[in-house]
């Protein structure tokens, strides 16, 4: 995983739009004990990378909870118009390559709420979470992911192949689609400048 510090971009209008809906959803449940509320998806890739905007929050929860069918917030997005932002009810992370301890390495997001307590998937089990499916937005997801310094392609093939031992079945395609995933998180790391021996041959 990369020591780059990590910085969370909490200040975009679809950052700002999830924090309403988080308040609002906080408020609807009329809740009175901490819940978990853990993000994934495009949204989470956001607040790593600010780089893709996505309408459907991705979420699980620590608690079952019954969403409102009707919660949802508008987000003035500029040039892209107002947004309706809302929960995909129908996430089921179980579908996803999910590494056993992706809960557990998840990062803290303090959004200001009394009860709900947000975290986002690592940038490195975020990007382990698309490869089951390795659609276009999810590749550009890791794509951004590993630009920004959030993960690297080491760390994404390490954490893939450690989270394939706990699942079941013919795991051929899922081992095809890490492979391209490891390929194009290689590609999209910044590459390091070596100066040529003479630039570093001070007249001796």
């Amino acid at each position: 995983m990369s020591n780059k510090p990590i910085i969370l971009h909490t200040d975009t209008p679809l950052a700002k739009g999830v924090v309403t809906l988080l308040h609002e959803l906080e408020t609807r449940l009329e809740l009175s004990k901490p819940l978990g509320v853990f993000v994934a998806g495009g949204v989470a890739a956001h607040f790593y990378t600010a780089a893709r905007s996505t309408y459907d929050v991705d979420a699980e929860f620590s608690s079952r909870v019954l969403i409102p069918q009707d919660l949802a917030v508008e987000v003035d997005m500029g040039e892209k118009g107002v947004q309706t932002l809302f929960f995909d009810t129908n996430y089921n992370s179980t579908f996803a390559l999910m590494h056993e301890d992706y809960l557990k390495d998840s990062v803290p997001l303090d959004m200001g709420l009394e009860f709900i307590k947000v975290h986002l998937l690592s940038p490195v089990d975020l990007a382990v979470s698309k490869i089951s499916r390795l659609s276009d937005n999810d590749k550009q997801d890791i794509v951004d992911l590993v630009r920004s310094g959030c993960t690297n392609a080491s760390a994404i093939e390490k954490r893939a192949n450690e989270a394939v031992g706990g699942y079941i079945g013919n795991m051929t395609a899922v081992q095809h689609n890490i492979n391209s995933a490891v390929s194009l998180a290689k590609q999209s790391e910044p590459k390091i400048y070596k100066a040529p021996k003479k630039d570093l041959d001070f007249g001796r």
